[in-house]
């Protein structure tokens, strides 16, 4: 009886105080703001409309739908994921719902979804040719273990693959490592710097250690969180303010998106995100960088489908379609 006052009395506290919105002044054609538990959030529907979007809640009530003539985006309330034509984008804080109204937070527009639905290019003259490959783990650092599977051997084969579509499709590719060994995790980034890379993905295969870890698979794509957001992953990496990697926060978000958009078009694999990571490979990336997760060890359905050199294959087309839809997104054409 203690404990339910008690949660009323916060819950009542909360009403009155914390969830009390504050509006912002708004202008014509800037979409309205409010205030709230010290963050600031934009009005979605308005955001829409000032893109030339319309925006509509579904028959769930929590489920807001934004559309275009080329564009579907779905955002629920209370939750940081998102679908962002097809393929889940987690943001960095939830949606809100005050008033009758959705809001989003302003950093999430400019890092997670303006990125994706209008890339910025590069400057005239500056071509996307040599891609860094980080197979990861290796040498001492087995990464995820399987019986006698173990992860560094699978991640170096998939760039090996990797590297042969790329190839083929007119790149130059460079690897942090072509054998078992272990360069050091900020190691990497710095070395495809020195040698002038202009992508860089590390390649990687995942695993589940819930009880349920037979149950989950699925790909994930990791880029690295904006300066003073909140991670989807935390493991080994939390809060922080800027690092090298934030410089290009919204290439960032397109490479991952690409990559994820590829893997799940291609492969059919089950969509587990775009996510947010501070990585050390991601943190001291110069250069657009992503950490690829492509499937779980753990599953074994999808174990299977890692070990096999046919599906490896696949993957390796899927992240080059990726590559080449990013190249696509940002070189300027020749006027």
């Amino acid at each position: 009886m203690i404990a339910a006052q008690a949660r009323l009395v916060i819950c009542v506290s909360l009403l009155l105080v914390g969830f009390h919105p504050i509006f912002a002044s708004s202008t014509p054609g800037r979409p309205g703001r409010i205030f709230f538990l010290g963050s600031e959030y934009v009005n979605l529907q308005e955001w829409a409309r000032s893109q030339g979007f319309q925006a509509q809640w579904t028959v769930w009530k929590d489920e807001i739908k934004i559309t275009s003539a080329n564009s579907t985006l779905i955002f629920n309330v209370d939750s940081r994921r998102a679908v962002v034509n097809g393929v889940s984008v987690w943001l960095s804080t939830a949606i809100a719902f005050r008033n009758g109204a959705a809001y989003i937070s302003p950093d999430d527009l400019t890092t997670s979804i303006n990125p994706v639905l209008f890339p910025s290019r590069e400057p005239a003259g500056r071509l996307i040719r040599t891609i860094c490959l980080d197979p990861g783990h290796g040498g001492k650092d087995p990464g995820n273990r399987e019986g006698k599977h173990q992860e560094k051997r699978y991640a170096l084969l998939l760039a090996e693959e990797t590297k042969a579509a790329l190839t083929k499709a007119g790149f130059k590719v460079i690897m942090t490592r072509t054998g078992d060994t272990y360069p050091e995790l900020e190691e990497r980034p710095q070395w495809a710097r020195n040698r002038g890379a202009d992508l860089f993905l590390s390649l990687h295969f995942n695993s589940a250690d819930s009880r349920a870890a037979r149950s989950v698979q699925g790909v994930e794509t990791y880029c690295m969180t904006p300066a003073r957001a909140s991670s989807t992953n935390t493991r080994g990496a939390g809060e922080s303010g800027a690092a090298p990697g934030n410089r290009l926060d919204s290439k960032n978000m397109l490479l991952a998106y690409q990559v994820q958009r590829a893997m799940v078009r291609n492969l059919g694999a089950e969509d587990r995100g775009v996510r947010r990571a501070r990585f050390a490979v991601l943190r001291y990336a110069e250069m657009p960088a992503v950490l690829v997760e492509a499937g779980f060890m753990t599953h074994p359905g999808e174990s299977q489908k890692i070990y096999s050199s046919a599906y490896r294959k696949q993957l390796a087309q899927a992240i080059t379609s990726a590559v080449l839809a990013y190249q696509k997104a940002v070189e300027r054409t020749a006027s």
